[in-house]
């Protein structure tokens, strides 16, 4: 199966005539937060992609003023209904998707947000852009892919301190400690993601595609060890006292207080 928008829900596809395709994440009334459909959605545009004759460079953008909050937890979002296999597809296809894709990521990339955005190949941020992976906030494990390619960005104990406390980064740091490709103004960053794709289109896809793809193979035997241990671990968190608390906290926009007996 191709990409095409009559099969996509949460997400707008744009085909162009230079075999740029221009995925936008389309919920931004919700800040982009995924739901279930976006969920299932992630897991195959890459897949449809690869499958596509007319494609040739993927850029993941979003619709409003954020790029993904992460999981819905309000607003009728269907979070809790999301799949760890599913969670695993996305990552795994991000990763098997042999031609390059660019990542747009204005405003917040929170929690799974952050993860597929960081997936990419190159990643184009702005002086507002918000990264942060933010399950523990919600009583979880980050087990969705941050534990794969936080610590290859940033380092190992950095990752862990991130991870452990869902900490935000933004402006001149995600470019200092090697989260972004390209930091740009705000208004700039869907042209700059733009300039790259097309830079890529114009390119020698062959030579392209094998000088990606040996590092993104070494990026899924990481991922191979890692994500089942990480999705086991987060599965068992959301059942905890901990992340029915902070559901609770959400729902009641107050703070969470963890370890309630």
């Amino acid at each position: 199966m191709t990409l095409r928008q009559e099969n996509y829900q949460a997400m707008l596809i744009d085909k162009r005539a230079n075999g740029v395709a221009v995925i936008t994440l389309n919920r931004p009334e919700r800040l982009n937060a995924v739901n279930g459909v976006m969920h299932h959605e992630l897991a195959r545009f890459t897949r449809e992609a690869q499958n596509d004759p007319d494609v040739k460079v993927v850029v993941l953008a979003a619709a409003g003023r954020a790029f993904c909050a992460g999981g819905d937890f309000g607003g009728g979002g269907d979070a809790a209904s999301l799949t760890l296999e599913e969670g695993r597809q996305i990552v795994d296809h991000i990763l098997e998707l042999r031609k390059p894709i660019v990542s747009a990521v204005q405003g917040y990339a929170m929690g799974l947000g952050a993860t597929i955005s960081l997936l990419c190949d190159v990643v184009v941020a702005g002086n507002s852009t918000v990264f942060a992976d933010t399950h523990v906030s919600m009583g979880i494990g980050a087990g969705d892919g941050g534990q794969v390619i936080w610590p290859l960005l940033l380092g190992v104990n950095r990752a862990k301190w991130f991870l452990m406390t869902g900490e935000r980064l933004t402006g001149q740091a995600l470019f200092d400690m090697g989260l972004v490709n390209f930091l740009v103004d705000d208004k700039d960053i869907l042209a700059k993601a733009l300039e790259c794709a097309d830079k890529l289109a114009a390119g020698p896809q062959a030579a392209i595609i094998a000088s990606k793809v040996p590092i993104n193979n070494y990026i899924r035997s990481l991922s191979s060890q890692i994500l089942p241990l990480s999705l086991a671990m987060e599965g068992e968190t959301m059942r905890s006292k901990d992340a029915r608390e902070a559901q609770r906290a959400f729902a009641e926009k107050r703070a969470p207080v963890f370890g309630k007996k």
